[in-house]
């Protein structure tokens, strides 16, 4: 077995509808692959049915046998506020493991190896609720490479943050795809992220397309996957993908103007 997750017609849902919908895909060693598509699309789905706690229904899902997976929850999800530190909350990713109900002294060892690889070997003892957004992203990266995986998923793992954090992140990410580490990640970041990653998975239920960005950032077939009209352009050899709105008619002026977007209001200085 070359791969090391393969998806044949698979179908998952929850109750009635279904979340996912005859998924054909396949993650290779070494992969670097980027899931995008619309909120409800199936994005959180895809990850926890390659890491197994998603069960199809329909179809069957086929993984490398003993590869271990890391898991990245969105941080949304996460209860900053729980009285933890650093090292402890890594070091619960190994709770299965344990014999005892405390670490062992090889388990801290291996905890504080991963948070200087990840560069937060000073901030063990630090409360998480203490920590910026980067560094927070960064406990839960930390936390998923305890096990040593040979793929690690993140779901949407610059959501929410600032530029300048998601640059950070994203670096941390490709350190470790480069270090051999296969890695798929969802995200709504189309032209941030997504279009400098070397393969993408268009999906909206069902995979609409997967390839490079140059392949699948393509006007019709981000209609398809988002429902929507969305215009793109070449800007220095890279697909920018811009929204479009229905034009408006000033009344008054008799002009065509467009709706301003919530996010581009202007505020005072």
């Amino acid at each position: 077995m070359e791969h090391l997750v393969r998806f044949d017609r698979v179908t998952c849902r929850y109750g009635r509808e279904p979340v996912l919908v005859n998924v054909d895909l396949e993650i290779e060693p070494g992969e670097f692959v980027g899931i995008v598509g619309p909120s409800g699309s199936g994005k959180s789905t895809l990850l926890k049915a390659i890491a197994g706690s998603v069960e199809p229904i329909a179809g069957r899902i086929e993984r490398r046998p003993g590869i271990s997976i890391g898991y990245v929850p969105q941080v949304e999800t996460v209860n900053w506020f729980f009285p933890i530190t650093v090292r402890e909350a890594v070091l619960m990713a190994r709770i299965e493991d344990r014999r005892l109900p405390w670490p062992s002294k090889d388990e801290i060892e291996e905890a504080q190896q991963v948070l200087e690889r990840l560069g937060l070997g000073g901030l063990a003892d630090r409360h998480i609720r203490e920590l910026s957004g980067g560094q927070q992203q960064r406990v839960f990266i930390a936390r998923a490479m305890l096990g040593r995986p040979k793929l690690l998923l993140l779901d949407e793992p610059t959501s929410g943050v600032d530029v300048r954090t998601r640059h950070d992140v994203m670096h941390v990410i490709h350190e470790l795809h480069h270090q051999g580490l296969a890695i798929v990640l969802t995200t709504h970041d189309l032209n941030g992220i997504a279009s400098h990653l070397p393969r993408l998975v268009c999906l909206n239920r069902e995979v609409i397309a997967t390839g490079s960005p140059r392949q699948v950032i393509k006007s019709e077939i981000l209609e398809r996957t988002y429902g929507a009209p969305l215009e793109v352009l070449s800007h220095g050899g890279m697909p920018v993908v811009l929204e479009q709105y229905p034009e408006l008619v000033d009344e008054e002026e008799g002009a065509k103007v467009l709706p301003l977007r919530e996010d581009h209001h202007e505020h005072p200085a």
